[in-house]
């Protein structure tokens, strides 16, 4: 049987990183997006052989134009949404940029790649999956627009599964709670609280979680799953 491939957003760190390492271990082929030349370089070190794809998800009206040609293979047995940003802040203290930063990189360009890996992902009838936020699900005081990103993206893997079905392609949404992350990091700083990451979920449970869903057989999937911290 040939290796399995997949598409990683977020390779660098975090829950991505812990996929990425995973998927590598046991033989799969990666495909990584990197937001820049540099981050490529590191990825490119890491995941020795894998497909490293400058394209920056800050931006994603460049998407089509980084993934044209022969940077996409043609199927893939998942792609896994990972990559994400947050800032918090209250209604009044809303930042233009930072909100739609927040809604490019969590929502919009999801919802543009996943339409550019489609016919790779039908041919393999793959899987999609996104790595919401319990923030997709409740949202709370000065999460608003991270919040909001994450309401959307609910929303679009919602559509996409009934669309999709045809085709044999399985979404997921998995929702984390804190995890520790280095995006953890900077909302305890952003919430001026202590951070201790043997409080919350290691990004390698959730890694795991992800790699359950991808060996589900043919005869099962799970639209949604929710990780929150187990108690201590």
């Amino acid at each position: 049987m040939s290796a399995r491939v997949h598409l990683v957003t977020g390779a660098g760190s975090g829950i991505g990183a812990c996929v990425a390492d995973a998927l590598r271990a046991r033989g799969d082929e990666l495909v990584l997006l990197a937001r820049s030349v540099e981050r490529a370089h590191e990825l490119q070190q890491r995941y020795d052989g894998a497909r490293v794809v400058v394209a920056d998800l800050a931006d994603p009206a460049h998407l089509e134009h980084a993934l044209g040609g022969a940077n996409l293979p043609p199927h893939l047995d998942s792609v896994l949404h990972v990559a994400g940003v947050v800032d918090l802040a209250p209604a009044h203290d809303l930042v233009a940029a930072e909100v739609q930063a927040q809604i490019a990189v969590n929502l919009v360009a999801p919802m543009l790649l996943t339409q550019l890996c489609l016919p790779a992902v039908r041919a393999a009838r793959g899987t999609v999956l996104f790595v919401n936020s319990g923030a997709g699900l409740n949202a709370h005081p000065s999460w608003g627009a991270y919040a909001a990103s994450k309401f959307g993206l609910r929303g679009f893997a919602d559509a996409l599964r009934g669309e999709e079905a045809p085709h044999g392609v399985r979404v997921t949404s998995v929702f984390p709670g804190r995890t520790a992350t280095p995006m953890q990091e900077k909302v305890h700083e952003q919430e001026d609280a202590a951070y201790d990451a043997e409080r919350w979920i290691q990004p390698e449970t959730v890694a795991a979680t992800i790699l359950h869903v991808l060996d589900l057989p043919r005869d099962a999937m799970m639209p949604e799953i929710s990780v929150r911290p187990g108690p201590r």
